[in-house]
């Protein structure tokens, strides 16, 4: 049975304080309970209902299960409508980040992404084109954050994700950057090279000003109608889309 102390804990992890103060965040399905299950990422405690508890299959002795009833459930979770299971996962250690891992390969740099939507689904289409680092701004939406991680989809259990001062990463890089602009050569005319950083700007202001300097190639998704702008994780599907044509297309 659920403790007032359990439900109060694991719905202060809504919050990026008490989620840093506990050094857990929150896993909600399935599917994403199972991918951060068989990923690297340390598993404190699964609540699930008797259902979905078949349903998640053999779980290392290590990993505490707790049952609950449906009601039980819907007092911890954080969607509308529970889906089952919830994990309380511990956050990683954060390392010293080695620039060098990301030679010979393209990675997205987000520049104050603030939408929780947005982040998930940029995260999510990064591992479905095989990029496998995203460096965002001290500004950018946790990735941690319930909506976040929920939008993922448990693709955060496979991506890492470095928060950085991007300013002084970027004046630092010797990697060609290309910034995501409405002034610039089309994405479909641009050699994005073998290796390179993909900068994406903030929803409403896009790349802030201070760091166009640092942009290489300003590049463009040409528009045909009226919108005055694309939505940043669509464009970002586009980048990573053409990325991926190019690459094929060389190989």
């Amino acid at each position: 049975m659920l403790s007032k102390a359990q439900i109060s804990l694991i719905a202060s992890l809504q919050h990026k304080k008490f989620r840093n103060q506990h050094s857990l965040f929150v896993v909600e399905g399935i599917k994403s309970v199972m991918e951060f299950v068989h990923s690297t990422y340390k598993i404190q405690k699964i609540y699930a209902t008797a259902d979905a508890a078949t349903k998640l299959g053999k779980i290392p002795q290590n990993i505490k299960l707790e049952e609950l009833n449906e009601v039980e459930l819907g007092k911890i979770s954080q969607l509308k409508n529970p889906q089952g299971a919830l994990a309380l996962v511990e956050l990683p250690i954060t390392g010293t980040f080695n620039p060098v891992e990301l030679s010979g390969k393209h990675s997205l740099v987000l520049d104050d992404v603030q939408d929780p939507g947005n982040l998930g689904t940029i995260i999510r289409t990064a591992e479905w084109f095989g990029i496998t680092h995203i460096i965002c701004s001290i500004g950018t939406v946790d990735c941690y954050n319930p909506k976040v991680v929920q939008a993922t989809m448990g693709s955060l259990s496979r991506v890492q994700i470095h928060y950085l001062d991007i300013e002084g990463f970027l004046a630092q890089q010797k990697l060609p950057v290309f910034g995501a602009l409405l002034n610039g050569n089309s994405i479909y005319e641009t050699d994005f090279q073998q290796e390179g950083l993909i900068l994406m700007g903030n929803e409403g202001n896009g790349i802030r000003e201070s760091l166009l300097p640092r942009i290489d190639a300003a590049v463009t998704i040409p528009r045909i109608g009226k919108a005055e702008s694309l939505n940043v994780a669509i464009a970002t599907t586009l980048f990573c889309s053409e990325l991926a044509r190019q690459q094929l297309r060389k190989d």
